[in-house]
């Protein structure tokens, strides 16, 4: 691979630099997989999220739903950040509005198969 393979324009890739700067983000997002911990998540988001170790401009992120931020800055692994969404009420179709700048209804009517509604 070469140094510079992380540079895809308008895109960001989830290299091993934003794997250990997303480490407790992408912690804390798996940790949802059990429903314990979704339920204190719900039941106290600022605590739970405490308890993962986030920063304050982790928790922060999250509280804002910026799953934008959350990827480029950080580095936050898509396929965790839908873990939160699952919880939050924010679907594929949500984050992929906002990585583009669209709204949920732009960003659908691009998409070549049709969504469920949950999206």
């Amino acid at each position: 691979m070469s140094k510079d393979s992380d540079h895809i324009p308008g895109t960001f890739v989830f290299t091993g630099k934003r794997s250990q700067q997303g480490l407790k983000l992408n912690r804390f997002a798996y940790s949802l997989h059990e429903a314990k911990n979704r339920e204190a998540f719900k039941a106290d988001p600022d605590g739970y999220m405490d308890s993962c170790g986030l920063s304050d401009w982790e928790k922060q992120k999250i509280r804002e739903k910026d799953f934008k931020a959350l990827i480029e800055e950080g580095g936050g692994s898509i396929y965790m950040l839908i873990k939160i969404g699952a919880v939050t009420g924010d679907g594929l179709a949500d984050m992929g509005a906002q990585q583009r700048g669209e709204t949920k209804e732009e960003f659908v009517k691009t998409r070549n198969v049709p969504l469920r509604q949950n999206m």
